[in-house]
């Protein structure tokens, strides 16, 4: 069997893939979680015809982000935001729902850094506390 590209190989070429701003911000966000987190491990999930570079995923102890390209907005989806205190308010969407909570990210905008960092901290902290199962 050959040798498959590592998850961080296979996020390496979708950003380049994109090759515009959207890359330029997942590449800036992806460099925040490590900061965050230097435990964090990179995933690649939910490879489909539809989708065939799947989405990237950081994870430590179960699922922290994920990272998907649109049209005109990056989305940083937290599995676990709900229960994530937010007190710079950088979650803006997906906030009717019971456990995910979302950051859209247009042109030209970009995260506070380290409100950012402290976000990650914290879902990895929720992480851990609920003992998941998966990569740590």
């Amino acid at each position: 069997m050959p040798d498959q590209p590592t998850p961080s190989a296979l996020i390496d070429l979708k950003l380049e893939s994109l090759g515009d701003w959207r890359a330029e911000t997942l590449k800036r966000i992806r460099a925040l979680i490590h900061e965050a987190d230097p435990d964090v491990v990179e995933a690649v999930k939910w490879i489909k015809p539809t989708n065939p570079q799947g989405v990237p995923t950081w994870e430590h102890a179960g699922i922290l982000c994920t990272g998907e390209a649109y049209k005109t907005y990056v989305k940083l989806t937290f599995a676990h935001g709900a229960a994530l205190e937010d007190p710079a308010g950088l979650f803006n969407a997906g906030l009717g729902g019971g456990t995910r909570r979302a950051i859209d990210v247009r042109e030209g905008e970009m995260v506070d850094e380290e409100a950012f960092r402290e976000l990650v901290r914290a879902a990895v902290a929720v992480n851990v506390g609920k003992g998941k199962a998966g990569s740590s």
